[in-house]
């Protein structure tokens, strides 16, 4: 998207998400990709620091809904269903609802090789918007718009977390039987910091049992727990 584009497709993105920006500035640093400032090779602030914030926005507002939700659960079951909700192919799937992949900013080598319709593209910048608008208004306010974007999601998790949530699966197996340590290590990583490349293995007891690759560390550990489970059945 040409920059001078931004303002009305800044209008129509604030329209689907429910929330009207004070600060334009903060929504637009919030869906700026990092290949932008690298090409242009200015100050320009890119969404990496509203990122960071958005992440742990969202993980005290599932927190707290989970809380209200199941109030006899234990930590085991509300950290598994937080970790269902805010897994990578939630928040792309959202993404892509609310059409964040038509506003990305982007540099002209990261729009030849598709960037905007990457997965870590989009998971990226819904929790850099995430961190704008808590920054932008207040944490009622941000909980209140992100909830609504998350209330289908929120339905029949207890079924969900069966068959998504590899890491707490892998847990639950393994408390179960020998309740051996369970560690995961980065194995390799590779690529511009805004496009890595993690490979990470899953260690239950000292021994590997499982080896993942993804765009980010979550996804990477994921695979590696879903390989590791294989062995279990």
């Amino acid at each position: 998207m040409a920059q001078q584009d931004f303002p009305e497709a800044a209008r129509r993105l604030q329209k689907r998400i429910g929330y009207t920006f004070k600060d334009g500035d903060l929504l637009k640093t919030a869906l700026t990709h990092p290949s932008l400032s690298n090409e242009k090779k200015l100050e320009l602030e890119n969404n990496q620091r509203l990122e960071f914030l958005g992440d742990s926005v969202l993980d005290l507002i599932l927190a707290e809904k989970l809380y209200g939700i199941y109030p006899t659960e234990r930590e085991g079951f509300l950290g598994q269903c937080r970790s269902s909700l805010a897994r990578g192919e939630t928040l792309t799937e959202i993404a892509r609802k609310l059409r964040l992949q038509k506003i990305i900013l982007l540099s002209t080598g990261e729009e030849r090789n598709k960037g905007r319709e990457k997965d870590s593209s989009l998971e990226d910048a819904l929790e850099s918007l995430i961190g704008a608008i808590f920054l932008d208004s207040d944490y009622p306010t941000a909980r209140d718009v992100i909830l609504r974007w998350f209330e289908k999601y929120l339905c029949n998790l207890e079924s969900k977390i069966a068959t998504d949530n590899p890491k707490g699966n892998l847990q639950e197996v393994v408390q179960g039987q020998n309740n051996e340590k369970i560690e995961y290590r980065v194995l390799d990583s590779s690529g511009p910091a805004h496009q890595k490349k993690f490979k990470i293995a899953v260690f239950i007891g000292g021994k590997r049992k499982g080896t993942g690759t993804g765009n980010s560390k979550k996804k990477a550990e994921e695979m590696a727990a879903e390989r590791a489970l294989r062995r279990f059945n």
